[in-house]
């Protein structure tokens, strides 16, 4: 898509690591205006201020509230839904706070596009929503469930509407993540907490997850759900790296696996990967849209399964070299270097 012109966008959680980075993009092309909706009035105005674009125009809401959001979508042609509680510790603690913000949240954010007839709504998802174990996974494969079953109303088909998710990876240096946790036991001299050092975690920046977004914005058919191929490491390999980096000696101290936390997280299971599309960067899981009268459907084979899922063990496994060039190209990493 070539042109924005005279197209509005709406992010929620706009303030946020992805949604902040997403402006960044959009500000730059011929969008006639972008929406940032988010509860946090302090980032709001620090935004307000730093940009100081007449195309920007913020919004205090939460997608808790449906009327809030039902509003701020008035007149929207695009959607991209980041709004989120991401911390998995704390989704295991208030589980609650996890389900009306991930669950019914998205809900209201997908219900007040379908009455106002947005034309495309992209929802972020993560690798924890496949094989879930955590609550905050559980509540984002349910919001991905909601995305497919919104996709199929008639009401958004009838529109031409594009209901659609992305499922991502940890995003490297986004807030809350290790990343800045590990920089910050550096610079203050502290053992650097590892949970299990052959822990396994995808490696993808914030421009990757805009770029997929983007992509899943560009190509999605109502009810996908688009994956990006990303390299992996170890934690304790990340920490190595970081180490390295900034030339530091601290010590590595195990301190146990945290609540909710996987070996390995997986961005498409088995069951996804027998119908997936490769489309070279990134992987297409399409929506089934068989309606519940299974009678009609003749099966005249046997279902397709296969034996791997993909997941950040069998992907890619960065060194420390790798990992290194990797790093360095972020932002934030360079901001901590004094570059």
């Amino acid at each position: 898509m070539n042109s924005y012109s005279n197209k509005t966008l709406l992010i929620t959680g706009g303030t946020g690591s992805f949604g902040s980075t997403m402006l960044q993009h959009f500000i730059n092309t011929d969008i006639s205006e972008i929406r940032i909706f988010s509860r946090d009035e302090k980032k709001q105005e620090d935004l307000r201020i730093a940009l100081r674009n007449p195309k920007v125009n913020f919004v205090v809401g939460d997608v808790r509230d449906f009327k809030s959001i039902e509003n701020a979508m008035r007149g929207v042609d695009y959607v991209f839904h980041a709004a989120a509680l991401k911390q998995v510790p704390s989704c295991e603690f208030y589980p609650l706070q996890a389900i009306n913000t991930n669950i019914l949240g998205a809900e209201n954010v997908l219900e007040a596009a379908t009455i106002n007839k947005v034309k495309k709504v992209v929802v972020l998802s993560t690798d924890k929503a496949v094989y879930p174990i955590n609550t905050m996974g559980m509540t984002k494969a349910l919001m991905e469930k909601l995305t497919i079953s919104k996709a199929r109303e008639p009401i958004v088909a009838n529109n031409n509407g594009v209901f659609c998710a992305t499922r991502y990876g940890n995003v490297m240096a986004s807030r809350g993540s290790i990343i800045p946790l590990f920089i910050q036991q550096i610079k203050e001299g502290k053992p650097l907490t590892i949970t299990n050092p052959d822990m396994t975690r995808f490696m993808m920046s914030l421009p990757d997850s805009v770029n997929l977004v983007l992509f899943a914005f560009e190509k999605a058919n109502p009810g996908d759900i688009f994956v990006q191929k990303s390299p992996a490491a170890t934690v304790l390999t990340l920490a190595k790296t970081l180490l390295e980096i900034f030339n530091a000696k601290n010590e590595i101290n195990i301190i146990g696996t945290r609540h909710g936390e996987k070996m390995h997280e997986t961005l498409c299971s088995k069951e996804e990967m027998a119908k997936a599309e490769d489309l070279g960067n990134y992987y297409r899981i399409p929506a089934d849209f068989r309606d519940l009268n299974y009678t009609k459907y003749i099966q005249t084979e046997a279902a397709e399964f296969v034996n791997d899922e993909y997941n950040s063990f069998n992907t890619k496994q960065l060194d420390i070299d790798e990992l290194k060039k990797v790093l360095l190209e972020l932002d934030y990493v360079q901001k901590e270097l004094g570059r």
